[in-house]
């Protein structure tokens, strides 16, 4: 009988983090490293490293995130987790380096998922729509 896979070594998901911080303070640099870490600590993932961009750029092609791509095409790349989706800049931004990450086959984990995404999914999961009534599904953070 083979073990459990519980039993077994098996590797983390291989993770990168992508941080956008123009004007972010040292301490909160740090910060926002040690909460990527602490997410994948958590979640299982293995954070292999960390790619910041420190300019306000509408370019989606920064140096930070063309690397961010360079090693997404790597085998056995899993995703890119970001503190929140804000870091992948201004909405038009955001929204084509999300399609860049998608074509690129890679998940984009952000720890931090928006307070709308969060009321809206569970009122049409749990079916309870009422006013003033909000059931927690997934409380990620």
């Amino acid at each position: 009988m083979e073990p459990l896979t519980e039993h077994r070594p098996v590797d983390s998901p291989v993770v990168y983090g992508f941080l956008r911080l123009s004007s972010a303070s040292a301490a909160r640099q740090a910060a926002l490293r040690a909460s990527l870490a602490e997410y994948c600590r958590t979640h299982e993932l293995r954070l292999s490293g960390v790619f910041t961009d420190r300019h306000t750029t509408t370019d989606p092609a920064s140096a930070a995130f063309t690397g961010l791509l360079d090693v997404l095409a790597l085998p056995d790349v899993y995703g890119v987790l970001a503190p929140a989706l804000s870091h992948l800049g201004p909405k038009p931004l955001a929204a084509e380096r999300v399609r860049r990450i998608e074509a690129a086959g890679a998940r984009l984990l952000p720890a931090r998922r928006p307070r709308t995404a969060c009321l809206s999914t569970s009122r049409r999961e749990t079916g309870h729509g009422r006013p003033g009534s909000v059931r927690v599904l997934d409380a990620e953070s």
